[in-house]
């Protein structure tokens, strides 16, 4: 038990370490680091809860709370707007749609199909800049995709409202935990 404990303490301090180090390098920024649904197997609550733990915010627990429309459910259907679109029929008004979005032309069409959240996926934070400054708060715009601890700064500066990062959880090293009885 003692071991197990340790284990667990250690990957959920490493959790919470990782993300104060990214919170950290945001400060003084609007932006907010969150999680996302990349976690080790039957340990999302806890993870997300060391997330917060650490300062930064959890993105959704699972498929129940939020509609998230990633590339191949847009290759289904042909375009963003349309998957937007039809997730909005489904759903209705009271759940959050977001959607991912590679190009930028395509954010003007996912705002007025009603999404709710869009994430701009592997794009240079001077494309994040535009397009912070053509949604003009109309969306929450969430940036994801290669942000690394050199580049996370200038992914905040660039205007977004969210940050994820998935190696919060699936690839924070653990934190070194001891439990030494003395004599």
């Amino acid at each position: 038990m003692e071991r197990l404990a340790l284990n667990l303490l250690g990957q959920l301090s490493g959790v919470a370490s990782a993300t104060r180090a990214l919170v950290d390098r945001i400060d003084g920024t609007p932006a907010r680091i969150i999680d996302t649904r990349k976690t080790v197997p039957l340990m999302r609550e806890l993870q997300k809860m060391a997330v917060v733990a650490g300062g930064g915010g959890n993105h959704r627990m699972g498929l129940y709370d939020q509609v998230l429309i990633k590339d191949n459910h847009i290759e289904a259907v042909g375009s963003p707007a349309e998957a937007v679109r039809r997730a909005r029929v489904h759903v209705g008004d009271d759940m959050t749609v977001e959607v991912e979005i590679e190009r930028l032309e395509d954010l003007e069409s996912v705002i007025e199909a009603g999404a709710d959240v869009v994430m701009l996926d592997n794009m240079a934070p001077d494309v994040m800049r535009q397009a912070v400054e053509r949604a003009n708060g109309r969306v929450l715009l969430e940036a994801s995709g290669g942000i690394t601890h050199q580049t996370i700064r200038a992914v905040a500066e660039s205007g977004v409202d969210l940050i994820s990062v998935g190696a919060l959880t699936h690839s924070s090293p653990s934190l070194d935990v001891a439990l030494d009885f003395e004599s």
